[in-house]
């Protein structure tokens, strides 16, 4: 029996693409979520609802999200925590420290506070004073008044800005003097700086030694100047011979702070009677001292020495040899009186020590005038 056909005839190809299109909206659809997926989803929400509610009771602010980094809101804010931790702390060190030093020394705030460390500071940065040509006509400036110490022994003193060693005694230009030719008018000025630099700068001679190289630039034939060095040296001799001409001290009293010596003085060459060179010096040297205790003193030694050469052909005198014209000295901040060869430093603090001064006032570093001489006196600054 033949069917009956109901309606238009479907071909295989229509077929086909309404499977395709039908299995397309299939795959748009929306997709019913997991149950894993809904557990999860709810665990972060009550999660974040937490921490909005720990916010608003601590008032510690927005709570970071949970999750890895670079969930919701980047980086994990614990870890800035931790370095911020690390940062105060740190701070908190530096300060504890800086408290510390301020009660050590409490000097160092003062001095900020009263201008005094930025006037130190520029007067340290302004450099040595130029060479003196000639003698001053005044003393030098005032100078806040300070204690020196083992870190800053010239502070609170003009030769602050003075020059320092052999390089402060500065050999003028030679000219030929008393028919003598520049070579040997340079000659004399170097022999002269020798002995100075000997006897008053060489470390081993300052801590006690024997001035050895300028004694060997005396004249034997002027023998009794080098006799009485030699005894005076020899602490056979009493008074402060050794002292007019020396700087020495006593190395189981004191020793040197460093090995800086400020120097500030001239030379100069002149004519004596015929057939003598006169080399006349002027010279101030400031030598810092200190003891077993750490405290720290200046002593103060000025001296004016007149160096002779003379031509063997005219006078009994050696070639290439010194003779002492004249000489004289002062010093300060010592006790009266020399002993053994030595000077020594007086501290000041202790009271009195040796005899005492009975001489008027004198500024140690005026320069002016010539060396007083006469009794020990009393010092107006150091």
């Amino acid at each position: 029996m033949a069917q009956q056909d109901d309606g238009p005839r479907v071909s295989d190809e229509e077929w086909q693409r309404f499977a395709e299109q039908a299995g397309q909206r299939s795959a748009d659809a929306p997709k019913e979520p997991s149950a894993r997926a809904r557990m999860v989803t709810e665990r972060l929400r009550r999660e974040d609802e937490e921490r909005r509610r720990a916010a608003g009771r601590f008032g510690r602010g927005r709570a970071a999200a949970a999750g890895p980094p670079g969930w919701r809101t980047g980086p994990d804010a614990p870890g800035r925590r931790s370095k911020g931790r690390r940062l105060k702390a740190a701070a908190a060190i530096v300060l504890i420290a800086g408290l510390a030093l301020v009660a050590l020394r409490p000097e160092l705030l003062i001095d900020r506070l009263t201008g005094e460390s930025t006037a130190r500071e520029r007067a340290a940065a302004a450099g040595p004073l130029p060479a003196e040509s000639v003698r001053p006509t005044a003393a030098p400036g005032d100078v806040r008044a300070e204690r020196p110490t083992l870190a800053e022994p010239f502070r609170g003193s003009p030769a602050q800005r003075w020059a320092e060693g052999a390089a402060a005694i500065e050999v003028p230009a030679a000219a030929a003097v008393a028919g003598l030719a520049p070579e040997r008018v340079a000659d004399a000025l170097a022999r002269a700086k020798a002995f100075l630099v000997s006897a008053n700068l060489d470390p081993a001679v300052l801590r006690g030694g024997r001035p050895q190289a300028a004694l060997a630039l005396l004249d034997p034939a002027q023998p009794d100047v080098a006799q009485k060095a030699e005894r005076s040296l020899a602490q056979s001799g009493s008074g402060d011979d050794a002292a007019k001409l020396f700087t020495r001290f006593d190395p189981a009293e004191v020793r040197p702070v460093g090995d800086v010596v400020k120097v500030r003085g001239s030379m100069r060459a002149e004519a004596g009677e015929p057939g003598e060179l006169l080399v006349v010096t002027d010279y101030t040297f400031v030598h810092p001292m200190t003891r077993a205790d750490g405290s720290v003193q200046r002593t103060i030694v000025r001296r004016q020495i007149t160096f002779s050469v003379l031509d063997p052909a005219r006078w009994r005198a050696t070639a290439g040899k010194l003779q002492l014209h004249t000489y004289k000295a002062e010093w300060s901040n010592v006790r009266c009186g020399a002993a053994g060869g030595f000077m020594h430093p007086d501290f000041g603090q202790d009271g009195p020590d040796g005899t005492p001064g009975s001489g008027p006032a004198a500024d140690p570093y005026d320069r002016s005038g010539e060396i007083r001489g006469g009794d020990c006196g009393t010092i107006t600054r150091s």
